[in-house]
């Protein structure tokens, strides 16, 4: 695992040091700036993670408030086979009035 990790540094080692050159930046009304590539992309990666992160955080936050506020069992409701969270659906000829499914026709040209 090492080994990968020491690879994976030393080629994006050799593009920053390949990718030196000043690129100039062309802003808003006119104005320009200098910045090295590795830079430039940098600052764009870091701007991109950070963006996702800020619009994820709602979600994530939504969905850990709804698994913290989840109904949980007291270890009496547990302990109680009889609780209809974990009774069981009769099937069979014990089941209460429900209707099987209509069946199927086949189509006369197959499909």
């Amino acid at each position: 695992m090492w080994l990968l990790k020491a690879a994976i540094f030393f080629v994006l080692f050799a593009f920053a040091l390949n990718n030196q050159e000043a690129v100039t930046l062309h802003w808003f009304f006119g104005a320009t700036s200098q910045a090295p590539l590795v830079l430039v992309l940098l600052l764009t990666l870091l701007a991109g993670v950070t963006l996702g992160v800020l619009l994820m955080l709602p979600l994530w936050w939504r969905a850990r408030r709804g698994r913290l506020t989840a109904p949980t069992r007291t270890p009496a409701e547990a302990a109680d086979n009889h609780t209809p969270s974990t009774t069981p659906a009769p099937v069979g000829p014990m089941a209460p009035d429900i209707e099987p499914p209509p069946a199927v026709k086949p189509s006369s040209h197959g499909l």
